[in-house]
């Protein structure tokens, strides 16, 4: 099913190529729609991906209630045509020539493949994408104002404009690069040693503190007895350095983007132990962010970025598509890593280290939409290790930093009432998440820091 196709047609398929309507795929093609059309359509079908991630769900919905019933559920949660005129075509760019920072990993795929493959020169842009070091080094430079905008972690917007760690900058994050695509590496010695029960004394890496990696496995680790401050040591450690401090027997294992495990795996230094899926399926890890000023001093060049990776998320959402990626992104100027590694990651057919070949086509997934449960769910595990101090208003600050642009503004000039939520619930290791009842969720755990 090309980009555009209806989603609501339950005859279909969201991960084919052809609806099998028409005489060729060229006469397919003609029949699409385009322009603000054609966004409406890529926003509806990633909302209903997210809805039903199996296709023949999906079909049986729509069969039952019909297509008109069905987007009006769905506009009752997400109005799509809001979305879409958020990334609709604007007037000119203000500046055309934009640098934005990445890390080099595969969460940050639709970001640095919009460059090579052209999504951001469609949009009127000359983007430099610039190849950076580490998170720190990414967040102070985005608030030098040395980037425009800027890959980044998801939970790192919101440190930002809370002031943990940095000045407190008002940031947004307009989209989310990717869910999963990350795992808990472990060195081969601990093959035999696979309960987390047992790891007290191990030294495990994370990319930076203000991160879903710190958060998922401290959040593992507890849910296994095992106190992330006292029985273990957790050290950052910049995600192009993990696999040789593992060689090198400085640290026991990390949890970390896909194409750095899977590079662990390819040098046989180390073996996939559970992919982060498999502790929250659909979580969040790296975000498209960009300073709230930014955003008011240019506004038509922020919009003509957001529909650029918005457009490169449709086109990575589909695997197909991902062989193709992989060749564009796997080069030593982006993630500079062997092609193998970067195909076995976005095309979810990989070798686990020990002595398996798995596939999971769910292993990293693109999803834009910003969901206020995923900086909620966030906001928890900042207070609940103690990152964040005193009272915290989630609804307020996910609001604040978890959306595309002033949603409520901007729905009330088009004549539109500003949505009731944007939030989903979500297990996370057999445990609900209730967006509306944070504090009840915090009070639940055993293991933390939080008074």
């Amino acid at each position: 099913m090309a980009r555009s196709d209806n989603p609501f047609d339950a005859r279909r398929r969201l991960g084919g190529c052809s609806c099998g309507a028409h005489a060729d795929q060229a006469a397919h093609e003609a029949s699409l729609p385009s322009g603000d059309a054609a966004v409406v359509r890529v926003v509806e079908a990633a909302m209903l991906r997210a809805l039903f991630p199996h296709d023949a769900g999906r079909r049986a919905f729509l069969k039952s209630v019909g297509a008109a019933t069905a987007a009006a559920a769905v506009a009752q949660f997400l109005p799509t045509q809001f979305v879409a005129e958020a990334f609709a075509e604007a007037g000119r760019p203000e500046m055309a020539d934009l640098k934005v920072g990445f890390i080099p990993i595969t969460c940050a795929t639709p970001i640095i493949m919009a460059k090579p493959m052209g999504f951001y020169e469609k949009q009127g842009l000359n983007v430099d994408v610039v190849k950076t070091a580490g998170w720190a080094v990414v967040r102070d430079k985005t608030l030098n104002k040395e980037y425009d905008a800027a890959h980044m972690l998801a939970p790192m917007p919101i440190a930002i404009t809370l002031g943990l760690g940095s000045n407190p900058v008002p940031f947004a994050v307009p989209a989310i690069e990717n869910v999963n695509g990350q795992a808990i590496c472990l060195a081969n010695k601990h093959k035999d040693n696979r309960d987390p029960k047992n790891w007290k004394g191990f030294k495990l890496a994370i990319p930076f503190d203000y991160s879903n990696h710190n958060y998922l496995l401290r959040y593992y680790l507890a849910e296994h007895g095992i106190d992330p401050d006292t029985d273990v040591q957790l050290r950052s450690v910049p995600p192009p350095e993990m696999v040789a401090n593992l060689r090198a027997d400085n640290i026991d294992g990390f949890l970390a983007p896909d194409n750095i495990v899977q590079r662990a795996v390819y040098d046989g230094v180390g073996f996939i132990h559970v992919l982060s899926k498999e502790i929250w399926d659909g979580h969040p890890c790296c975000s498209f962010s960009v300073a709230q000023d930014t955003i008011r001093e240019m506004p038509n060049a922020t919009a003509a970025l957001l529909r650029a990776i918005l457009q490169a998320t449709a086109y990575a959402s589909r695997l197909e598509n991902r062989k193709e990626i992989a060749a564009a992104i796997a080069p030593a100027n982006y993630l500079n890593q062997p092609l193998t590694v970067v195909e076995q990651v976005l095309t979810g057919t990989y070798a686990d280290g020990l002595g398996s070949v798995r596939k999971d086509p769910r292993r990293v997934a693109f999803d834009p939409f910003p969901y206020e449960s995923f900086a909620i769910w966030t906001l928890t595990q900042m207070k609940r290790w103690g990152q964040i101090k005193g009272d915290v208003d989630y609804a307020a600050v996910a609001r604040q930093v978890y959306r595309a642009t002033d949603a409520a503004k901007l729905m009330k000039q088009d004549g539109l009432a500003p949505p009731e939520a944007t939030t989903k619930t979500f297990v996370v290791m057999g445990k609900p998440f209730d967006p509306a009842k944070p504090q009840e969720y915090l009070d639940s755990f055993k293991i933390k820091r939080a008074s």
